[in-house]
This record gives C-alpha cells, sequence and structure tokens, in this order.
C-alpha cells in the first residue's frame, strides 16, 4: 500500500489499565507520531472504553492496538473479541493467539504438545504449595505471574530462603502464577512482521538479568542483532515462526528464547503487542533488516487488512 487515505481513520489506542500502562503510553505516543508523519489520520485513544465507544460512534475505520497486558490491557484477547463483534479491523493478532500467547502456561502446554522447547515447568494456582513445586523444578528457577508482561513480578530463586518472598511478588498480579527452571546462558528474542522474521537480537544487560529496569529505564543494556548468524541463527528463527504459528499468532509479534549454554533453544513466551518505545526489541530489529521505525509502524498497520477482517 502507498495511499495513506485507504487505511481511513485509525484510532492508535494506547495506556489502558492493565500493570503496562506506562509502558503502554511511551509506546503509543511513538507510534501515533510515526503514523501522522506518514500521513495517516491517526489519533490517539486512552484504554478499550473509550474505544469501543469511539467505534460505535463511527469515529474509526481501524485499530493500531498498542495495549500491552491483561485486565484493560487488550493484549489478552478480550479486545480483540470485541474489536470482531464490532467488525472493526485491527493490527496483530486474533483472539485465539492473543489470549493463549498472554496466559504463560498454556502457551508453554501447546509448544510441549508439539515438541517444542521450553523450560520445564509447574503451574501454581493460589494457594499451591510451593515449596514442593520447587523440589519438583530444582534450583535455580524463575517465579513470574503466568499472564503479566514486561517482566513484571518476575524472580530469579537460587535458594529455598528466597521462595516465598518471590511468591509474594508474583501474586501481587492477578491470576495464576508459574514455576519454571532458569536457564542460564543468552537471553535472545525474534521480532515477526507479517510472514517475515527478523534478525534475532541478543540481549546483553549490565544486570542479572534483563529485568523491567534494564528493559525500560537502563541506558547500559546491550542489544546485539543479529544475536545468531549462521545455519544457529536460521534454527532460531524457523523454532520462533513455529512457537508462533503454533499459539495461533497473526500480524506481527516478538518471541522470547533463552540460549543455554550447550547451544540449545528455549522459548518463553510470545508478545502478541510488542512494546514500540525508544528501548524496544521489534523498532531495534526492523532496523536490521532495513526498515526504518515509520515504515515499521505502517506495516504494522497493513496487518490490519487481513482475510476475514
Amino acid at each position: 500500500m502507498t495511499d495513506p487515505a485507504q487505511f481511513g481513520r485509525v484510532a492508535v489506542v494506547m495506556g489502558g489499565s492493565s500493570a503496562e500502562r506506562e509502558v503502554s503510553l511511551d509506546s503509543g505516543r511513538n507510534v501515533l507520531a510515526a503514523l501522522q508523519a506518514r500521513g495517516i489520520d491517526a489519533h490517539a485513544i486512552d484504554g478499550i472504553p473509550a474505544l469501543l465507544d469511539a467505534l460505535r460512534a463511527g469515529h474509526f475505520a481501524r485499530v493500531f492496538n498498542i495495549l500491552h497486558g491483561q485486565h484493560g490491557g487488550g493484549e489478552d484477547g478480550v479486545l480483540q473479541g470485541a474489536l470482531e463483534s464490532l467488525n472493526v479491523p485491527y493490527t496483530g493478532s486474533g483472539v485465539l493467539g492473543s489470549a493463549l500467547s498472554m496466559d504463560k502456561t498454556r502457551s508453554k502446554r501447546v509448544w510441549q504438545s508439539l515438541g517444542l522447547p521450553t523450560p520445564k515447568f509447574v503451574a501454581l494456582p493460589r494457594g499451591a504449595d510451593v515449596h514442593a513445586a520447587a523440589r519438583q523444578i530444582g534450583f535455580p528457577l524463575i517465579v513470574k505471574p503466568a499472564c503479566e508482561g514486561s517482566s513484571v513480578g518476575v524472580t530469579r530463586v537460587f535458594a529455598e530462603k528466597d521462595l516465598e518472598e518471590a511468591v509474594k511478588l508474583a501474586a501481587k498480579y492477578p491470576g495464576d502464577l508459574l514455576m519454571e527452571t532458569l536457564i542460564e546462558g543468552d537471553e535472545l528474542t525474534v521480532a515477526i512482521l507479517g510472514r517475515q522474521v527478523l534478525p534475532s537480537i541478543h540481549i546483553v544487560p549490565k544486570a542479572a538479568f534483563y529485568d523491567y529496569n534494564a528493559k525500560y529505564v537502563a541506558e547500559d543494556t546491550q542489544y546485539i542483532c543479529p544475536g545468531l548468524e549462521g545455519v544457529a541463527g536460521e534454527e532460531l528463527r524457523a523454532l520462533a515462526l513455529a512457537a508462533f504459528d503454533a499459539l495461533g499468532c497473526a500480524g506481527w509479534g516478538r518471541v522470547d528464547v533463552m540460549r543455554d549454554h550447550a547451544g540449545r533453544n528455549w522459548l518463553l513466551e510470545v508478545n502478541t503487542a510488542p512494546g514500540m518505545t525508544s528501548h524496544s526489541l521489534v523498532p531495534k530489529a526492523a532496523a536490521a533488516a532495513g526498515i526504518d521505525y515509520q515504515e515499521l509502524c505502517w506495516r504494522v498497520l497493513e496487518t490490519s487488512f487481513r482475510e476475514g477482517a
């Protein structure tokens, strides 16, 4: 597509009421500016209720969804279902891909069933015996909310004495918890745009691991792109696309992977509305593929023209 008028009036929905609100607002401001710079009639909308009111009033032709997270975050299938019911086209994955990717436990079960590699895990419903789960997984391990993003509520646990504190932090967020083996090695991520798999990124945080601060605040995190080259790079990108397809994802997204010291890749999660801030990974991968930020936003918006939309 070359004519911005073909998109019609576009709502860039951001903010919302999830734990990732501030990141989403930052992403949204960048996306909005990029689309407007390309001549698209784009407007900011904060949150799902305001968006649905505007859509029912006929104010917009399509939606660029840059909400992050669940429970008002627009990344868990709820917004997608509402937009389907209103017959309004939108960017990114549909109801199934969004809901499944947001639930890390169920994502991992799907991957397991297909023989795709993901760290050993135990689902932790509220009130579960976390010490028994830890004995099953073994240390070191990770405790995290099963349905949050941006590394909120995530703790690396190396000893039994630190378990209760980790569970307490993760339990501050809605939904069940997840405990999984801590894979020690390189943190990698692979962005997908349409059917194009972008170059991988190797994330090298200054701190012990790539937490919320390293993602959005710190200026000393290194991003090596491509993260892997040659045969190893091709294998990683093929695995990322297989993981993305397995969860019914579409449009665009980002697959996070750990590569252990033996060179084995382990799937962590898929993000169906990845960050688009100045620190974010998809714009970095796109740039390495010769796609600038404005062009990236245009291409993501083009994913709203899908079959049935």
